[in-house]
C-alpha cells in the first residue's frame, strides 16, 4: 500500500490520534472529593485571588492551543476547519512527542480575521500559548499581530516563524561550510508568502543586507503594480537594495543563496549556473521541490536543502516548535520575541559541530534527542534576558 492507503487505514483504526487521560486517581470517594467537589473549591478560590496561580494549580502551564481555520492546510489549500483536524491532531502529537507539551486542536469555523482573533482571545486563559497553523496569507499576518497585541501568552505562527528558524539554522551552517558571511551574501527568496516573509525578516534582522524577493509576477519593487499586496509592498521597501527588476532568472544571477518556498520546478540548472560559485540552494516546495537535489548538485550547488524527509538536510519545523514552546512555557513567557527565535536558530545549528558539517549534514535529525533540550534552554534563556519571563 502507498502512504495514502496506509494513512487511511491508520486513521480508520485509531479514530483520532490523541486523547485525554487523567493524571489523578478516582478509585474512591476521598480521591474524588480531592480532585472534584468539595476539595476543588480551594484551588478555584486561589486562582480567583491571583490568576497567575492558574499556571501552578492547573495544566495551563503546559498546554498550547493549536488553532486553524482550515484555509491553507498542508498544501491542500482551503479545505475547511473540520478537514484540517487530522493535521492539527498530528501537530498535537508532535508537540507531545518532541517537546512534552500538551496541545489541543481548535478548528475555527470562520475566515473573518476579527472573529478568529476574538475567539482565540476569549480562550487564552485556558492555555499557556497559542500555535497558529495552516491559515492562509496574508490573513495570517494580521491575525498573529492582533493576537500578540491583546494576549498575555505567546502567539506563534509556525508556518511563518518555525520555517524561518529552521532555514536560518541551516543557512548558518551552510555558510560555515562554504566560507561565507551573512552580511556579505546575496539571497534570493522565491515565494514571499507566510514562510517566505518571515524568512526575509529574520535574515534582515541577522544582518543580511542584500535580499531579493520574487513572486509569480517577478521581482518585488515598490513601483510594481501587478499582484502587490500590502505585505509585499512592505517587503519591497525592505529588500532589493540595488533595485534589480525582472524575473527569477534575473534575480538569481550572481546570488549566493536561493531560498524557495514556492512551486515545483521553478529553478533550473541553467539558473544555478549563473549564481556565484558553490551556491546554497533551499528548495522547500512540497512535495515536489523547486529543483531536485541531484540536479542542483550537478549544476554546481554546494549544499541543497529540501522540505522532504527522503533527502538530506530536511527543513522540518519539528526541529523548532516543540522546543520553542517548551522553553517559552517553562519561562512562563508573555510572548515569543525575535531574540528567542534567533536563539532557537543558533541552538539548532549548534547541534551539528563544525567538524561534523558536510554537504549532506547541516541540520540535525528531528529524532536527535539533543534538539529539544538545546532549543528549549536557548529560548528560556533569551526570554529571561528579554524580560518576558514570569518565573
Amino acid at each position: 500500500m502507498n502512504y495514502e492507503d496506509r494513512a487511511m487505514k491508520l486513521h480508520e483504526e485509531v479514530r483520532g490520534k490523541l486523547e485525554i487521560r487523567s493524571r489523578v486517581s478516582l478509585k474512591d470517594r476521598e480521591n474524588l472529593a480531592l480532585a472534584y467537589t468539595p476539595g476543588v473549591a480551594a484551588p478555584c478560590l486561589k486562582i480567583k485571588e491571583d490568576v497567575g496561580k492558574s499556571y501552578e494549580l492547573t495544566r495551563r502551564w503546559n498546554t498550547v492551543a493549536v488553532v486553524t481555520d482550515g484555509t491553507a492546510v498542508l498544501g491542500l489549500g482551503d479545505i475547511g476547519p473540520e478537514a484540517g483536524m487530522p493535521v492539527m491532531e498530528g501537530k498535537c502529537i508532535l508537540f507531545k512527542e518532541f517537546g512534552d507539551v500538551d496541545a489541543i486542536p481548535l478548528c475555527v469555523r470562520s475566515k473573518e480575521v476579527d472573529e478568529i482573533v476574538h475567539t482565540i482571545a476569549l480562550l487564552a486563559g485556558s492555555f499557556g500559548g497559542v500555535n497558529l497553523e495552516d491559515i492562509s496569507s496574508p490573513r495570517c499576518f494580521e491575525i498573529e499581530e492582533k493576537l500578540k497585541e491583546i494576549c498575555d501568552i505567546p502567539v506563534f505562527h509556525d508556518d511563518q516563524h518555525g520555517t524561518a528558524i529552521v532555514v536560518t539554522a541551516a543557512l548558518i551552517n551552510a555558510l560555515k561550510l562554504t566560507g561565507r558571511r551573512l552580511e556579505e551574501i546575496k539571497v534570493v527568496q522565491n515565494g514571499p508568502g507566510a514562510a517566505g516573509t518571515a524568512i526575509i525578516k529574520m535574515l534582515l534582522g541577522l544582518g543580511v543586507k542584500n535580499i531579493i524577493a520574487v513572486d509569480e509576477n517577478g521581482i518585488l519593487l515598490p513601483e510594481r503594480d501587478r499582484g502587490m499586496t500590502e505585505h509585499k509592498r512592505q517587503l519591497a521597501c525592505l529588500t532589493n537594495p540595488q533595485q534589480v527588476s525582472g524575473t527569477l532568472k534575473d534575480a538569481v544571477k550572481d546570488a549566493d543563496v536561493f531560498i524557495g518556498t514556492s512551486v515545483a520546478g521553478c529553478l533550473t540548472s541553467e539558473m544555478i549556473g549563473t549564481m556565484k560559485k558553490d551556491p546554497v540552494i533551499f528548495a522547500c516546495a512540497n512535495p515536489i521541490p523547486e529543483i531536485y537535489p541531484e540536479e542542483a548538485s550537478r549544476a554546481g550547488a554546494a549544499v541543497v536543502c529540501t522540505g522532504r524527509s527522503d533527502f538530506p538536510n530536511q527543513v522540518n519545523n519539528v526541529l523548532v516548535f516543540p522546543g520553542v514552546f517548551r522553553g517559552a512555557l517553562d519561562a512562563r513567557a508573555s510572548q515569543i520575541t525575535e531574540h528567542m527565535k534567533i536563539a532557537a536558530a543558533y541552538a539548532v545549528a549548534g547541534i551539528v559541530k563544525e567538524g561534523e558539517l558536510s554537504p549532506e549534514y547541516i541540520l540535525p535529525s528531528i529524532f536527535d534527542e539533543r534538539v529539544k533540550t538545546a532549543v528549549s534552554a536557548a529560548v528560556y534563556q533569551a526570554a529571561c534576558e528579554d524580560g518576558v519571563s514570569r518565573v
